[in-house]
């Protein structure tokens, strides 16, 4: 493998009503920007903010000349994915960084990515062990998901692999040109277009202020996401349920007009015909369930609204490019 040489470094913070721990979270990187000793470019996303976020992101990026910044202020709250896409979209260095604002992604470990890209890995993805604030029930279903995810799908993720990864220029290349779907899943893109990728492991600490934006509905979307993204097994699943349940339909009609015809006794009328429907209704929206998801993730594909909205975009102490 290829030794690489780092000459300079996006990185992409998202953000989204982080105002009690944005001033902690900027130390902490500012003290790994220092260590790192290379040019380094942070670009901020506000995702629609409704605390003091903005503010407090203006006031980093106007008193810390020695750094370039650029600072994107989306329309509305567009969504972590949506966040970084924009970072990605917009970074100018040889390479990116992506991690939270939250202080949950460890901007010291950025250190070890950048050795690990200096040692010729053009993804490096950031594996997280343990977290202090998931309770049992959390930390089960995740394991859950990409166990369920593995079984699905023709690739294999990482289990509990996350947002925080840094990628070289080729693949931020390959991301602004060829995915750019509505309903995304970023750290399996990634995990999937192949080249030279290694993995490291870090344990989140507990969020120090705030709470998590992700509610366990965002949650719910992003594991669909990430299913039907990645496998077309729930469509072929339908199929086969289908084909089962014809044949079983097929063999209890028989079974009813043999005992109607030549039985001594009739079939039962009421209770039999009440759990006949109520298994036909239930596989029936069943199969629809999935492919009305399948239709209203193609939709959105279709009618190529953006993935995001800037409402400004600041620049400052940023070169210009040649």
């Amino acid at each position: 493998m290829n030794k690489l040489s780092l000459n300079s470094l996006s990185i992409v913070v998202s953000v989204y009503n982080e105002e009690e721990g944005i001033s902690l979270f900027w130390k902490e990187l500012n003290n790994t920007i220092i260590k790192l000793n290379i040019e380094v470019e942070v670009i901020f996303i506000n995702d629609g903010s409704t605390d003091n976020s903005k503010v407090l992101l203006s006031k980093i990026i106007n008193n810390n000349s020695p750094v370039e910044f650029i600072l994107i202020d989306f329309s509305k709250n567009y969504g972590h994915e949506s966040a970084m896409i924009a970072g990605i979209d917009v970074a100018t260095k040889d390479s990116i960084v992506c991690l939270d604002a939250d202080l949950q992604h460890p901007p010291e470990k950025i250190i070890e990515m950048v050795n690990s890209f200096n040692n010729g890995y053009e993804i490096v993805t950031m594996i997280r062990e343990k977290r202090e604030d998931n309770g049992l029930i959390k930390n089960l279903v995740s394991k859950l998901f990409y166990r369920f995810l593995n079984t699905v799908s023709e690739h294999n993720f990482d289990n509990s692999a996350s947002d925080f990864f840094m990628i070289s220029k080729r693949i931020t290349q390959i991301l602004k040109e060829n995915f750019r779907e509505k309903n995304r899943f970023l750290r399996g893109y990634i995990q999937a277009i192949g080249f030279s990728k290694t993995s490291l492991y870090f344990d989140a600490p507990a969020r120090l202020s705030g709470k998590s934006s992700y509610s366990f509905l965002s949650l719910v979307r992003l594991s669909f996401n990430a299913i039907f993204s990645f496998s077309n097994k729930p469509l072929q699943i339908s199929l086969f349920i289908s084909v089962l349940f014809a044949l079983f339909t097929t063999s209890f009609m028989g079974y009813s007009l043999w005992v109607y015809l030549f039985g001594n006794t009739p079939p039962s009328g009421y209770t039999t015909l009440i759990i006949f429907q109520s298994m036909c209704f239930t596989v029936l929206f069943l199969l629809i369930g999935i492919l009305s998801i399948y239709f209203g993730k193609s939709l959105d594909e279709m009618r190529n609204r953006p993935i995001y909205l800037v409402k400004e975009l600041t620049k400052t102490n940023t070169k210009k490019e040649h």
